[in-house]
């Protein structure tokens, strides 16, 4: 498989785009706007700028990485000779499935379509389609380029050959596979989100301020993120997306979202991407400062 095509140039998007590209894949990216496609072209040659200053890359190698990368507004002019498509849309079950209808339309038959899903059903996803054996998750962790692991994730029908497939592309790509079934959350959120949601349960219970919260995790649990900088990184509405899918699917009140993740979601404080979430982003994208909302 030498022929890429990245739905989504967001966050994802690009950097699942930026990783194929650098390793010597063609690669179509597919938004529905040229100026989201413009905005993920540039995002990742900063990206790739930071590569160079480290040393790790040449100019050369960055122009041949960007060159790699054609851009589309339609998804019909972008698939005529796939063989891999990785869907990296918004965490929205309705718009996965329109998507994988296209997809499977438009694909060559022996083309595979994978779903950079963090939560949702690949069974689900592959019933849509007339080929569900060759439909299989492919979970890359935020920053793409940077992050080793992929979560791959067979649906109910997705043929050995299939996963195979992916499993050996992902090392192609440096990455680290790792098999998971299907169910909600998989593992990496199933373990993360509820993590996340009862570091919100504390705050809103007034066991602790965020600053603290996240203190007590990175020195005490070595983490290098606290679970509040970590949710406003990932996106607030993308927690709660992921929160209700494993709610919805496993019917346990665990996985139920605190009210003050769904108001602050509801109020458009999204983390990073809003500039305010836990903390105020507003003149650093690091959290440095915690919002006024949270300051006793």
């Amino acid at each position: 498989m030498k022929n890429i095509v990245v739905i989504g140039a967001g966050t994802m998007g690009n950097g699942i785009a930026h990783t194929f590209a650098q390793t010597g894949f063609k690669v179509n990216l597919v938004d529905v706007s040229e100026e989201a496609l413009q905005k993920g072209i540039s995002t990742i040659s900063k990206n790739l700028d930071r590569i160079i200053a480290k040393g790790n890359l040449t100019e050369e190698q960055k122009a041949e990485t960007i060159g790699n990368i054609s851009t589309f507004t339609q998804l019909s002019d972008a698939c005529g000779n796939a063989e891999l498509i990785v869907e990296a849309a918004t965490e929205n079950l309705d718009l996965k499935l329109k998507i994988f209808k296209q997809m499977d339309e438009l694909a060559p038959e022996n083309c595979i379509l994978t779903t950079n899903t963090s939560s949702i059903s690949i069974t689900k996803i592959a019933s849509v389609t007339q080929r569900p054996e060759k439909v299989i998750g492919m979970h890359f962790m935020n920053p793409v380029p940077i992050m080793r692991l992929v979560e791959i994730i067979k649906g109910y029908s997705t043929s050995i050959e299939t996963f195979d497939a992916i499993f050996e592309m992902s090392k192609t790509l440096g990455k680290v596979p790792v098999e998971v079934n299907d169910y909600p959350g998989f593992v990496a959120n199933r373990i993360l989100m509820p993590m996340i949601n009862e570091a919100i349960e504390t705050l809103y219970n007034g066991v602790a301020g965020v600053e603290e919260i996240d203190t007590v995790m990175k020195l005490g649990m070595a983490h290098p993120m606290g679970p509040l900088q970590l949710a406003d990184f990932i996106g607030l509405d993308v927690c709660l997306a992921i929160l209700n899918v494993m709610y919805d699917g496993f019917k346990n009140p665990k996985y139920a979202p605190n009210p003050l993740l769904v108001n602050m979601v509801t109020a458009g404080k999204l983390g990073v991407k809003s500039g305010e979430g836990f903390y105020d982003y507003s003149e650093s994208k690091k959290a440095e400062k915690v919002a006024e909302r949270f300051i006793k």
